[in-house]
């Protein structure tokens, strides 16, 4: 093979550097392999039936506390705010925590009731999951905030009256494509964390529901 490989350089010295940029790759490769099984052995580990749930918490902890992050900014560069309240982004990021609960058991209630990835199977989950799940959802959520926010059952119910229905309006909107490919093409341990990526935009719009001036004094 060697000596194959010098005679096509003497015939074209342009070669060489092909054969450099082949081999560089072939490096390049074997040292990503233990990389890669590290990683590979890493989401084994963080999605196993064991560690699941501790892993959609996590998820569902951290993106709704980067939604916040980056909703509050937004309203800092429209005068809306001051300064960053981290208060408020613990507070978003621990109702991540109880939905990130409800969604973990939900999926898996789920998935259990309705084996199958057929059109119809697919189309039944997500229809159920929107009557359900969402108002289910938006209830933790709120409610979450309100035990959080101290507040009473009269404000509780005020803030709901005022606001869950625009949540459950985007819902309508975001979910059913969304969960269309997330029962369609996914298994239940990945299903939190596809919502979670998916929801991060939706986690924006959240917090400017919640928290929105304007909303507040409708």
């Amino acid at each position: 093979m060697q000596q194959f490989n010098s005679v096509i350089l003497l015939i074209n010295p342009g070669a060489h550097g092909f054969y450099c940029n082949k081999y560089q790759a072939m490096n390049i490769a074997r040292g990503m392999g233990p990389t890669l099984g590290r990683i590979n052995h890493l989401r084994e580990r963080l999605f196993s039936p064991k560690n699941l749930l501790y892993t959609n918490i996590g998820i569902s902890v951290s993106l709704s506390g980067i939604g916040d992050v980056v909703e509050q900014h937004y309203e800092i560069l429209k005068g809306e705010w001051d300064k960053w309240c981290s208060t408020r982004t613990r507070n978003m990021s621990v109702s991540g925590m109880s939905i990130g609960i409800v969604c973990h058991y939900w999926y898996n209630f789920l998935d259990t009731r309705m084996a199958g990835r057929t059109i119809g199977i697919v189309l039944k989950k997500v229809i159920v999951d929107q009557l359900i799940c969402s108002p289910l959802c938006i209830s933790t959520f709120f409610l979450t905030l309100a035990l959080l926010e101290n507040n009473s059952l009269a404000e509780f119910k005020d803030e709901i009256r005022r606001k869950a229905h625009k949540l459950y309006v985007a819902e309508w909107v975001i979910w059913p494509p969304a969960q269309v490919i997330n029962f369609y093409f996914l298994p239940t341990r990945y299903r939190v964390f596809y919502d979670s990526m998916i929801s991060l935009g939706y986690d924006v719009y959240t917090s400017h529901v919640k928290y929105n001036i304007q909303t507040a004094n409708r």
